[in-house]
């Protein structure tokens, strides 16, 4: 008798189908939501630098070289143009003020001398004449003042005398009024001769007046004739020692061109060249260091020049305290310029990374030690040895700070 025999549901080849398809849709899941699907690449961890984030005592300063120029120098410039005639010192000279230093011809200025100068002999020659002129009409009319007074004197006695013999009619009216005539006539004269004298009295001390203000402008034009004259003569300004003079007899200098320049030799300063990025955090009375045999020495900032040329400006630093011993002109020393005191912060070294990234991300090693992740960062203040880091990291974290330029920006590093 026939058994009828049950199906069996769960056949092998059913469950293996069903446990692939299981395991693709699983693997399929994988790759959808849990995958990296970041980029990737393989590295050399002994061809990178790591180092550690760490917490502690920050100060930023930036490196600058400073070359050593005396605190005070003096530029020596030509007045006048010329042609050197006499060198009486030679670069290096330790000079006095107001010793000559050179002399220079100038055909104009000695001709423009000469001329003014003669000019004004012509002018005091006409003073001499015309004043000797003036006090002669003077003594004239002064003589005939007298003159005049006399005949008056003679002439009212007369009129008088003959007024009386008149009033008795001893006389004629004709001879009476003829005294009277010549007697108001001579009265009428003095007064006008004394009005003639008052007259040019009065003319004469303003012209005389007038001819002292020419010459005395005149002596004044050539006085300063004669400092132009004497400019000719370069002399030195101050006490100090005279560089940068370069000169032989016979060149010509124009106006306004540098000779040389006075050092004075009471101190030195250092003149440093500061990148234009922080023209703006630079400022009056900023400190600075540098180190000199062992000694450290403190500078602080006196003098800043705006003018950017090559992408830097220049800046006079002056010593706070003593200066070293051994340091001379034109010599560099590096110094560290601050922009803050020392301050807690989290830092990491300096390295090549930053180039790469502009401090914006940086490869944060795992802590198994098998990859680095990209992570975004923020760089505050920086100074030769660290950077600060505001955001993105913690103190014992390990990063790559050495170049990123073979990574191209992948996100994630696989050591091997």
């Amino acid at each position: 008798m026939d058994r009828i025999i049950k199906k069996k549901k769960w056949t092998p080849k059913k469950i293996a189908t069903i446990t692939g398809s299981s395991l693709l849709l699983f693997f399929i899941i994988y790759l959808i939501f849990f995958r990296d699907s970041g980029s990737r690449l393989y590295i050399d961890s002994s061809r990178v630098t790591i180092a550690e984030v760490r917490q502690g005592s920050f100060q930023e300063f930036i490196p600058v070289d400073g070359v050593v120029q005396p605190i005070v120098t003096i530029y020596v410039d030509a007045v006048f143009g010329g042609r050197v005639e006499e060198i009486y010192v030679r670069d290096g000279a330790v000079v006095e003020a107001g010793d000559e230093i050179l002399r220079l011809s100038n055909a104009s200025i000695e001709m423009d001398y000469m001329y003014r100068e003669n000019n004004i002999y012509d002018v005091l020659n006409n003073y001499q004449n015309t004043r000797l002129a003036l006090e002669q009409n003077k003594f004239n009319l002064e003589r005939q003042i007298v003159d005049l007074k006399y005949q008056l004197d003679i002439s009212k006695k007369d009129y008088e005398r003959k007024k009386q013999l008149y009033e008795k009619e001893v006389i004629s009216l004709e001879e009476y009024e003829n005294a009277e005539r010549d007697y108001n006539y001579t009265l009428k004269k003095l007064d006008i001769a004394k009005r003639t004298l008052e007259h040019d009295s009065i003319y004469t001390a303003t012209q005389m007046a007038g001819i002292k203000e020419s010459i005395e402008r005149m002596q004044h034009n050539l006085k300063l004739v004669s400092r132009n004259l004497d400019n000719l003569t370069i002399r030195a300004p101050i006490n100090g020692r005279l560089s940068s003079f370069n000169v032989e007899r016979g060149e010509t200098k124009t106006a306004g061109e540098n000779i040389g320049q006075i050092d004075v030799l009471d101190g030195y300063k250092l003149q440093a060249r500061i990148d234009e990025r922080y023209l703006n955090r630079t400022f009056i009375g900023q400190k600075a260091e540098f180190e000199y045999s062992g000694e450290k020495y403190e500078l602080e900032i006196s003098k800043i020049y705006s003018t950017i040329t090559g992408g830097a400006f220049d800046a006079d630093l002056n010593f706070k305290g003593e200066e070293p011993e051994g340091i001379r002109r034109g010599q560099t020393l590096q110094l560290r310029l601050e922009f803050s005191g020392v301050a807690d912060a989290i830092k990491i070294p300096r390295g090549g990374f930053y180039q790469e990234t502009g401090g914006n991300w940086i490869y944060v090693v795992d802590p198994s030690g098998n990859h680095a992740t990209k992570r975004p960062i923020r760089i505050g203040r920086q100074n030769i040895n660290h950077y600060e880091v505001l955001e993105g990291l913690e103190p014992g974290e390990k990063v790559i700070v050495s170049s990123y330029d073979a990574f191209g920006g992948k996100d994630r590093l696989i050591f091997r």
